[in-house]
């Protein structure tokens, strides 16, 4: 079932329906991601660069070195922080184009059932900066959890694995239900949703194709959401 969903929405992407959301997708996400390699590089120029080369004397024969490997940690440093600043990227993103995507699998896979609504506005714009902060959060502790042997890599999928699984579930399902009934019908098959967002972590992990996450994780949970629907007699659609 959810590797089904997840077919279904790789095969979204790259079709004539998706084509204008596609590059919309893209485009922004590229924007934003260029605007905060620059404003890392400009923090990490004015704060980081000057006391590091501090730590040296001017005269020593070592300044080119130690230079050098300054400005190389430095660029592994904002490549890192780009990597860990994907996750709260995809969730901006992904506020602005759930519903498009929602509408364009609906309308191409399940023309016969009845159409989701698009969340109104306001209730739109506070889900996604709630959405922003709690992978901002997550991550932060994602993050600390790098510092420790045997479980960084581990714990930043599980709580990536965790949060984006829980929020795009849970966008898709607002469609076609109250928030709290949304909420309810996640933590009632909280296991497939999980196994989802997993899915979706280790779609965010791959350079250049990360870059189509919110396209990829809103189909998927659209198709999830329609396939456990049906399965579920307390929660089928009507």
């Amino acid at each position: 079932m959810i590797f089904d969903a997840a077919r279904l929405a790789f095969s979204n992407l790259f079709a004539p329906e998706t084509r204008s959301v596609f590059w919309k997708v893209i485009g922004l996400t590229l924007l934003v991601l260029v605007a905060l390699w620059f404003a890392l590089k400009e923090v990490l120029s004015y704060l980081a660069l000057p006391w590091l080369s501090g730590l040296l004397p001017v005269s020593s024969e070592w300044a080119g070195w130690f230079t050098f490997i300054i400005g190389l940690f430095a660029s592994l440093g904002l490549a890192l922080a780009l990597a860990l600043l994907m996750a709260p990227v995809t969730a901006l993103i992904a506020g602005f184009f759930l519903d498009d995507v929602a509408e364009v699998v609906e309308k191409r896979d399940y023309a016969l059932e009845p159409a989701g609504r698009a969340l109104p506005l306001g209730e739109a714009i506070v889900g996604t900066l709630k959405f922003l902060g709690v992978i901002i959060i997550g991550n932060l502790f994602a993050l600390f959890l790098l510092l420790v042997p045997g479980i960084n890599l581990i714990a930043f999928f599980l709580v990536n694995g965790y949060l984006l699984g829980r929020e795009f579930f849970e966008f898709a399902a607002m469609r076609y239900r109250t928030p709290a009934e949304a909420r309810l019908f996640r933590a009632k098959h909280a296991t497939p949703v999980f196994l989802a967002g997993l899915l979706l972590a280790a779609f965010l992990a791959v350079p250049i194709l990360n870059l189509l996450t919110p396209l990829f994780a809103a189909g998927m949970m659209v198709h999830l959401h329609k396939k456990l629907s049906k399965r579920d007699p307390e929660f089928q659609l009507r």
